[in-house]
């Protein structure tokens, strides 16, 4: 593999989970220098530790160089490192000593053709600049926390810090558009990157393409209540665990029903709709007996043999040492220290079959100017939309925000499942929002004139983004091979469930099946309930479509970027299992160093208080977390408890925790007094991180949503109601926000298509439509679109 983004230099003095942004550009071949004060960055020493070296900090820096300065005594030094460089990464909060001896603004300004990515919790400027964010805060203020829980029961924190490892993908592709519109303008950019933007954007967004089970329903009208879709994805117990099945469609059905042995008891045709299914209370009983007596890996297997999307539910661990984890090779066993090694993540994509992962820096190659020209970053590039659902829109959706024309390619007869409404429309709101910016194109691909015309688009394309099961582009005769004949140097990018290869690479991949089997549902329940079937509560989530799509987003760039220089295209493929493993890798690394009985210093997870505490009002809720002592004391002084902050008992972060139900029903006796805006008010004011628990109906009320121009107000011409949907994935100096043009109906540009890009004549356009090769809307349809 030709490392893509070899020709780049990036310094990087971002500490704490922002230095994964660095690790992702090493990952896709960048020169990163870490830079660091005499003695090293306190992160460096965060727990978990093995032989003196934190886990986080090993994992998050992987693949960097590193040099140690002192930003004022070695100024100059600086100034000429930051001469020789393309991409500055750095978070300093706010306002903070660090941030004024740094000066981002003023490097920006000195060094114009430099990108510098700031990434802060809420921004540089603004009321909530010096606002604090952990996981739980973005969580609650995103919508995420509302829609997590289920009905009658608290609302559950998401396992791990999965907001902000999603929103820091996000800051990457920012970062890597930057670097590409700096290519073809010569100037740099100075990117103001939110952490609570970036989350409220790529971990499941209450504003931004939905998953199949709601496309038809209207963002913001989900009741006050958590969500309850477990009877969508049963997790039933087994002879070794527990199994989710997810019998959605009529199909899935049939499969399971002739799996139990055809009961007369389910045999009525009435069974093929959900509804019916859900309503009856001795089905989920019959297929629990049928299930008791085999094993995950028996049930998963028969399954598959049977049609049924199946998966055991397996914890993180066990997800890594599974067969397919092993066949892809997802971790690979890294240096921690010159003494200690664990498994570390090998990249998350993969550039020409080969994983882009821990490896030495590439060869610097001087790049020939940005080819494409227009207004945007990506104005000029054409990019083929063959993608499905979530991950298919995000991925092509971010390229099209920014200038790309992006073909979206459908038939009649298998359009996006996205598509499909209540009243059977052309347009759902949610296709809406993940299908903007782009064009519609009608083309029976099965057809050999369809396909013909297809290759002769890809010969004037530069990319085609998938994310079929593997091995669905193949059966068409539009696999890679054919695809290169057409045009050597298109890119062809692929997402799926479990990877283009490895023995699950054939299994059907439902994102709450990826879930169970990358062990994120086995941390999504009620503390003390990992044996109750009912207690997990993941079901809602769309984790990690959009995430996802944002990866293939950013990969596809690098290679555009290594395009300039070899004039050959390439292969993107991703696995969404992999996805969520990398964002769990500390905890897999912790695990495998105690297995090896490598000596590891540990402390509680946790500071109490820290979770999510009931607020005066209906079902109302605050998040509260404590980092550190000055928290505490902090904490102890806004709820006026100055004995709590005294009592030598609680001085200590092992104290507190030891105390947990003490202190939480004192913070728990003031919060019911106060809303969880009054109480999010005074405690952000203190600087203790905490926010009220949002639900999506109120995002765009919100003063946070509002000041940040997070959100727009748009209508299309298909919908009767206008609509919100999310802007631009961060604050640019020199990048403006999306335009937001309406997502086409299915052929809705195919004459012009034909016309203006394949040069066919009117004759031929209406030859083709004529014998359902081409498509276009019908006559009402196409009145709709266009009044």
């Amino acid at each position: 593999m030709i490392a893509p983004l070899a020709t780049f230099r990036v310094l990087d003095l971002a500490t704490g989970a922002a230095a994964v942004v660095g690790r992702d550009f090493a990952w896709l071949g960048a020169q990163v220098t870490r830079v660091e004060p005499p003695g090293g960055h306190a992160d460096r020493h965060a727990l978990p530790r093995a032989d003196g070296l934190s886990l986080d900090f090993a994992i998050r820096n992987a693949g960097k160089a590193n040099i140690e300065l002192d930003l004022v005594s070695e100024a100059a030094r600086f100034e000429a490192l930051l001469a020789d460089a393309d991409l500055l990464i750095e978070s300093t909060a706010p306002g903070s000593p660090e941030s004024l001896r740094l000066d981002a603004a003023g490097i920006a300004q000195r060094h114009p053709t430099l990108v510098v990515l700031s990434i802060s919790d809420f921004g540089q400027t603004g009321p909530f600049a010096r606002w604090q964010a952990t996981a739980p805060v973005l969580d609650a203020l995103t919508g995420e926390l509302s829609r997590s829980g289920l009905p009658g029961r608290p609302p559950l924190l998401l396992p791990g810090a999965l907001a902000i490892e999603c929103a820091l993908v996000q800051a990457g592709f920012a970062a890597l558009l930057a670097l590409v519109n700096r290519l073809k303008t010569g100037a740099g950019d100075h990117i103001d990157y939110a952490l609570a933007l970036g989350a409220g954007q790529a971990l499941d967004p209450g504003y931004g393409i939905r998953g199949s089970a709601a496309a038809g329903s209207k963002a913001g009208t989900e009741s006050r209540d958590r969500p309850d879709a477990r009877f969508m994805y049963p997790i039933i117990p087994c002879a070794d665990g527990l199994v989710r099945i997810c019998l959605l469609a009529a199909r899935q059905w049939q499969g399971m029903f002739k799996w139990l042995g055809s009961p007369a008891e389910f045999a009525d045709p009435s069974f093929n709709n959900l509804g019916v299914r859900y309503r009856t209370p001795t089905l989920i009983p019959a297929i629990t007996a049928f299930f008791a007596d085999k094993t995950r890996a028996e049930l998963e297997a028969q399954g598959q043999a049977h049609g049924v999307p199946i998966a055991g539910l397996r914890d993180p661990v066990e997800a890594l040492s599974s067969e397919q984890a092993i066949a892809r090779r997802a971790f690979a066993p890294a240096a921690i220290t010159a003494k200690v090694s664990a498994p570390m993540p090998d990249g998350i994509v993969e550039i020409d079959g080969v994983r882009a992962g821990v490896r030495p820096a590439g060869s610097l190659t001087a790049l020939p100017a940005w080819p494409w020209q227009g207004p945007r970053p990506l104005s000029g590039l054409r990019v083929l939309d063959l993608g499905i659902i979530v991950v298919g829109a995000e991925q092509s959706r971010l390229l099209a925000d920014q200038g790309a024309d992006v073909i979206k390619v459908e038939a009649k007869a298998f359009p996006d499942g996205m598509r499909q409404t209540a009243d059977g429309g052309p347009m759902s709101e949610s296709f809406a929002v993940g299908h903007r910016n782009k064009r519609g194109l009608g083309l029976n691909l099965r057809a050999a004139e369809g396909k013909a015309l297809f290759l002769k688009l890809v010969a004037q394309s530069d990319v085609v983004m998938t994310n079929f099961k593997p091995g669905t582009l193949e059966s068409l005769g539009l696999g890679y091979a054919d695809l290169v004949k057409a045009n050597p140097a298109i890119i062809l990018t692929d997402s799926s469930a479990f990877g283009a290869s490895g023995p699950w690479a054939g299994r059907l991949g439902y994102g709450p099946l990826v879930r169970a089997a990358s062990g994120l549902t086995a941390q999504w329940n009620y503390p003390g309930a990992a044996d109750d079937p009912d207690s997990y509560a993941d079901a809602v989530t769309i984790y990690p479509d959009h995430v996802a799509g944002r990866v293939m987003a950013t990969a596809t760039l690098a290679l555009l970027i290594r395009r300039l220089t070899t004039d050959r295209g390439g292969t993107i493929s991703s696995s969404q299992a992999e996805v969520m493993l990398a964002h769990q890798a500390t905890a897999i690394a912790a695990h495998a160093l105690q297995t090896a009985g490598t000596p590891l210093e540990t402390e509680p997870a946790q500071d109490a208080p820290w979770g999510v505490f009931p607020a005066a009002g209906d079902d109302e809720w605050c998040a509260v977390t404590i980092r550190h002592g000055d928290d505490w004391a902090a904490l102890c002084r806004v709820i006026g408890r100055a004995d709590l902050a005294s009592d030598a008992a609680l001085a200590t972060r092992t104290g507190r925790d030891a105390n947990r139900a003490r202190i939480d029903a004192a913070l728990t006796v003031w919060l019911t007094t106060r809303t969880p805006d009054a109480a999010m008010q005074l405690l952000q004011a203190a600087g203790v991180p905490a926010a009220a628990m949002l639900r999506v109906s109120e995002l765009p009320d919100s003063p946070l949503y509002q000041h940040g121009s997070y959100l727009a107000h748009t209508r299309h011409p298909a919908l009767e109601a206008p609509f919100w949907q999310n802007l631009g994935p961060a604050r640019f100096t020199r990048i403006a926000e999306p335009p937001l043009s309406p997502a086409p109906v299915v052929g809705q540009h195919s004459r012009a298509i034909a016309r203006d890009v394949l040069g066919l004549t009117e004759a031929e356009i209406s030859a083709l439509i004529e014998t359902g090769t081409l498509e276009v809307p019908t006559d009402a349809v196409a009145a709709l679109v266009s009044s």
